[in-house]
């Protein structure tokens, strides 16, 4: 640190007068031993540490990867697929040398607007976020988006088992049929993959546009069965919730402002792209949501491999 000190102000203050100035403020450096260590070769953790954090650098910034959001143990984890073996508190320390961090979420908008006159349907899950395979618990939520051009609004369908989004819509109204979309769009890639969803739970809050008739019926239409946790309670929908943080967190915070909503559009298509393809998830093991269904298929039933294969690269 006082070599670095020297190094930064030698050009207008001089090395004798700066090692005099620190020696009076009781850090002693002699001129002499400035240069002695300045001509000092780099010692073999300086030289592997320079080496990593090229590599750590390139994982954290890189947008299939770490996405400029990605904390130390992500980071850490990612070396090891691409197998860059090192501690995990190296990469700590190296990431708090360079100020590399991970994003943190915020405090979230609320959205939900319940309908008093709707009938809603029990609460089928008690908060208890778990599933053992896909496609038995999905959970749903929708946010708004300030743009340039006006309010902007996104719905999600996350599958719990995998934390895969497999539905989304983003648009510049809140009617009934921007969840509605997102659900459409979560059936049709699970049809493609020839995915029964007959007896689905998809759990949501209770706002109107998920208590709408219209939504009701579609569920209906497919087998699934609908569950609503209470009024003004976020955590009946606490994943679904956590979704949406980070969407605003890794995607709206990083790529924003948006001019109009169609900027918008395309940033969440990549935002969901890389959620699903490349960033790792904690609670399923540090492994990517297409990786976690993959490796179910793979283990209980090899015929839907290939299509999730397929469906990895849209």
């Amino acid at each position: 640190m006082v070599v670095q000190f020297i190094d930064d102000h030698r050009d207008r203050f001089g090395v004798e007068p700066i090692c005099r100035v620190l020696t009076e403020h009781h850090v002693p450096i002699a001129p002499s031993a400035y240069y002695a260590f300045k001509k000092r070769p780099a010692s073999a953790r300086a030289v592997a540490d320079a080496e990593l954090v090229v590599e750590i650098e390139r994982v954290f910034w890189d947008r299939k990867l770490g996405r400029g959001v990605s904390g130390a143990r992500k980071v850490w984890h990612l070396l090891k697929r691409e197998g860059i073996v090192v501690a995990r508190c190296t990469v700590e320390r190296l990431m708090r040398q360079q100020g590399l961090r991970g994003i943190r979420r915020g405090k979230q908008f609320i959205t939900t607007k319940p309908d008093g006159a709707a009938f809603r349907p029990p609460d089928h899950v008690q908060r208890c976020f778990r599933a053992d395979r896909p496609n038995e618990l999905w959970v749903v939520d929708f946010t708004y988006v300030p743009t340039w051009s006006g309010m902007a609004f996104t719905a999600f369908v996350t599958d719990v088992f995998s934390r895969r989004i497999v539905g989304w819509r983003t648009m510049n109204r809140m009617p009934t049929e921007l969840p509605l979309d997102a659900l459409e769009m979560a059936l049709w890639i699970r049809d493609r993959a020839g995915e029964d969803v007959t007896g689905l739970i998809q759990h949501s809050d209770a706002g109107a546009q998920y208590t709408a008739l219209r939504y009701s019926e579609r569920l209906a239409d497919v087998g699934a069965i609908a569950s609503i946790g209470t009024v003004g309670d976020s955590f009946d929908n606490a994943l679904a919730e956590t979704v949406v943080g980070l969407y605003k967190t890794e995607c709206v915070k990083i790529d924003g402002p948006f001019r109009t909503v169609d900027e918008l559009e395309l940033a969440t298509l990549s935002w969901v792209h890389w959620f699903n393809e490349n960033r790792l998830h904690s609670s399923i093991g540090y492994l990517t949501p297409i990786e976690k269904e993959n490796q179910y298929y793979r283990e209980n039933d090899s015929q839907h491999q290939p299509a999730l294969g397929q469906l990895a690269l849209h």
